[in-house]
């Protein structure tokens, strides 16, 4: 399968999970995938996405690495499962950042290349979470209707520079995450299933889908 021969994909989170499933898919569609998460791992570099000094040494390895990435997926997150009044503010902090906070700076290393090549596709992992509220998920839900946010909004700045932007929203998929998250539920879905809405939004769907969120749920 060589839908993305010759093109380029950085995926954060990719060591487990959708992120690891999304690498996986792109490289097996061609694609040269450099990856990172909080532990490193074939192809996987170290990098706390929620803080910029280490957002910008990834960026800088990849640069050297694989050069300015055609693909962008925005995977990594975390989950923590509290009423709201038992809420830590270390906790939502956490949440916000891992999700929301990293999307923002990983973009932002790499958008500005993007923009002046004139091409690239920009995908974030968001979630059922960012399109309807759950009890004891609330920095969760925050953090990823963040995402659906910002992903509308760098569609449409982003858009006279040959870039799409979209996000996709999962719902229950068989991960780590879900067990934290929704502990008892049963997924509905793996993690190969949501890599390959990830991998048609990479590489077949039109410039014209942009800014859009596409629910992988029903």
């Amino acid at each position: 399968m060589t839908l993305l021969q010759g093109r380029t994909a950085v995926v954060t989170g990719a060591s487990r999970g959708i992120g690891l499933a999304v690498a996986t898919a792109l490289r097996q569609a061609g694609a040269r995938v450099l990856g990172c998460a909080l532990h490193a791992a074939d192809d996987v570099l170290v990098c706390d996405v929620r803080r910029a000094a280490d957002v910008a040494r990834f960026a800088e390895a990849a640069r050297a690495r694989i050069g300015v990435p055609d693909i962008l997926v925005n995977n990594a997150g975390t989950v923590v499962r509290a009423p709201l009044a038992s809420l830590p503010e270390e906790a939502w902090d956490e949440v916000v950042d891992g999700n929301l906070k990293g999307t923002f700076l990983v973009s932002r290393a790499f958008v500005a290349d993007m923009q002046a090549r004139g091409s690239g596709r920009i995908i974030n992992v968001a979630s059922i979470s960012g399109r309807q509220g759950t009890a004891g998920l609330t920095a969760y839900c925050a953090a990823k209707h963040g995402v659906v946010g910002f992903t509308r909004a760098l569609a449409e700045e982003v858009r006279p520079h040959g870039i799409a932007v979209n996000a996709v929203c999962p719902g229950s998929v068989d991960t780590d995450m879900l067990k934290i998250g929704m502990p008892g539920a049963t997924p509905a879905m793996s993690p190969q299933d949501v890599a390959g809405v990830v991998l048609y939004l990479a590489a077949q769907a039109p410039l014209a889908l942009t800014g859009s969120c596409v629910d992988v749920f029903g």
